[in-house]
């Protein structure tokens, strides 16, 4: 990723205090050369994205037709989410979006935009939107 990704990613991670924390797990994409077999880089990210989570995860599959968050409805999933205990898994898709196994085994699907955003972009507008909705939950003036 490049540095400007990282960067963002790390300056909202580093704002959310102990009682919520966000990790960021990679999963490697297939190479997509000339020729490749779409479906199944799909299907194989798919694969390796089930076999990274943990049984007790709620999985939150990012997807263009999965329903849309305001802030306030982020802000009270997150408090629903700390009441809960358990840890959250949001996945985002590679270039062809999430395998139908992927889909099928979230708990709740999101859309940011009905917009193709970047994967790069996505990982920034997810953990700035996290972190505005923690600071909607703490009364901090910055989710205005």
């Amino acid at each position: 990723m490049p540095g400007w990704v990282e960067e963002g990613c790390t300056e909202y991670t580093k704002r959310l205090s102990g009682d919520i924390s966000l990790e960021l797990v990679e999963i490697t994409a297939g190479k997509r050369s000339k020729g490749a077999d779409l479906a199944r880089l799909k299907e194989q990210e798919g694969d390796a994205l089930l076999a990274a989570l943990k049984p007790q995860e709620r999985v939150i599959a990012l997807d263009v037709l999965g329903r849309t968050l305001s802030t306030e409805d982020m802000a009270a999933t997150l408090r629903d989410w700390q009441v809960d205990g358990r840890p959250a898994a949001l996945l985002i898709g590679g270039p062809e979006g999430l395998s139908r196994a992927v889909l099928e085994r979230a708990d709740e699907k999101w859309s940011l935009s009905r917009l193709t955003l970047p994967h790069p972009l996505v990982r920034i507008v997810i953990a700035e939107q996290i972190y505005r909705a923690w600071s909607l939950l703490k009364g901090h003036p910055y989710h205005r």
